[in-house]
């Protein structure tokens, strides 16, 4: 008998690729330029000419057996210390190769480190609103994820709910700022907060809690906001970092685990990733890619286009009347429903062909998430049909 968890998984995939696949449908049926689909989390700024240009020089210069064969397992240790060197510069941590571990990408990373830190009967706390993989990433691991809402309207963690969550069977937190879903940056004070929360917790429980931090979004920030470094401020800390976002690579998977310096017994934690990558079958994250991304280490995509995007779909969305939290960071808008059923309301925003995700699966119901992601064109293409969707409910109010 097959495993009926996989196929449950498999025959139900998220409503984020759901949405995306009826969107790839809509398009065969009535022409892109007809349906405006904010699904998914995929980059339309290209990369830098940087990362086409180092791939090429690698492809004409580089000896093609060592270019397309394996690297050591954690990865290839000159890129490893090209990314640490850049960790020690840029936040003044004491970074080391032998600390960090090359991954296919954010997923990836979440998954060794949560299978490399879970024993069964552990939990998970994420922060809802948190991308719906979470859930799944944890259950594999054989932990039980606890879920607590940030408060609102500014997405902020909400220590109130946070405190009586942490438990002694807590393992980890997994925190994700600039937010998928919300937009929204932690602020160092609610970084130091927490930090000094789960202090307080490891204490009294005689327990180590990690926080795992999922940053694919970290460079995405406006506004000179700053992204907290979280290892600054919490010893205990796993980075899991993403170049997907940063560098508009979201389809090649590439990505790291960062065991901080301060994590107690650090050698035996960065021991149990390499295990968790063994056994999960994560060894060797693609050669190529792995040098592409230390030779653009540090570098970004037109980070000023989402923000552009931001404010011309911001700025006429809450003009048409819809509440919205300005966000800060990443590349989504989180928007009230216009009725309790945000399901509901994604099904009739589709008669309008607009393609926005519902956020029940998300953790926190009532919203839905639009990618603005997408190009300039389609932002304001798309402003009639959301006002024709504003004013249909309107009507029904009337």
């Amino acid at each position: 008998m097959i495993s009926k968890k996989m196929e449950e998984l498999g025959k139900h995939s998220s409503v984020i690729r759901d949405m995306f696949e009826y969107g790839n449908k809509r398009r065969a049926e009535i022409g892109k330029e007809n349906v405006y689909d904010f699904s998914l989390g995929n980059p339309s700024i290209p990369s830098p000419q940087a990362v086409k240009d180092t791939m090429l020089k690698l492809l004409n210069e580089k000896d093609p057996v060592s270019l397309h064969g394996y690297t050591s397992a954690p990865g290839d240790y000159g890129v490893r210390s090209t990314i640490a060197s850049s960790i020690r510069d840029n936040y003044g941590i004491d970074a080391r190769p032998e600390r960090i571990y090359m991954t296919c990408g954010a997923a990836a990373s979440l998954t060794v480190s949560l299978h490399a830190l879970c024993n069964p009967g552990d939990e998970v706390i994420a922060l809802a609103p948190f991308f719906p993989e979470y859930r799944v990433f944890v259950e594999k691991a054989g932990a039980a994820l606890v879920m607590v809402p940030c408060r609102e309207p500014d997405f902020q963690i909400d220590f109130a709910a946070l405190e009586p969550a942490v438990t002694a069977k807590t393992k980890a937190v997994i925190i994700n700022s600039p937010n998928n879903p919300t937009g929204a940056v932690y602020s160092e004070e609610t970084i130091r907060t927490l930090a000094d929360l789960l202090n307080r917790k490891q204490k009294e429980f005689g327990t180590e809690i990690y926080l795992l931090t999922d940053e694919p979004y970290r460079e995405l920030a406006f506004g000179g906001i700053e992204v907290p470094y979280v290892p600054c401020y919490y010893d205990n800390t796993l980075v899991c970092y993403s170049y997907s976002k940063s560098l508009s690579l979201p389809g090649e998977r590439i990505g790291y685990i960062f065991v901080a310096p301060g994590v107690k017994d650090g050698g035996d934690v960065f021991a149990a990733v390499c295990g968790a990558g063994r056994a999960l079958g994560f060894v060797c994250a693609p050669s190529m890619l792995q040098y592409t991304v230390g030779a653009c280490n540090g570098m970004t995509s037109d980070v000023a286009a989402y923000e552009r995007n931001r404010d011309i779909l911001y700025g006429a969305l809450t003009e048409i009347g819809y509440t919205i939290t300005p966000p800060d960071g990443a590349f989504y808008l989180f928007v009230k429903a216009l009725e309790p059923d945000a399901g509901a309301f994604s099904e009739r925003a589709k008669k309008h062909e607009l393609l926005l995700v519902p956020s029940d699966s998300f953790g926190y119901p009532g919203y839905v998430r639009i990618a603005y992601c997408v190009t300039e064109q389609m932002i304001r293409d798309s402003i009639p049909a959301f006002r024709a969707l504003y004013e249909e409910y309107a009507g029904e109010r009337e």
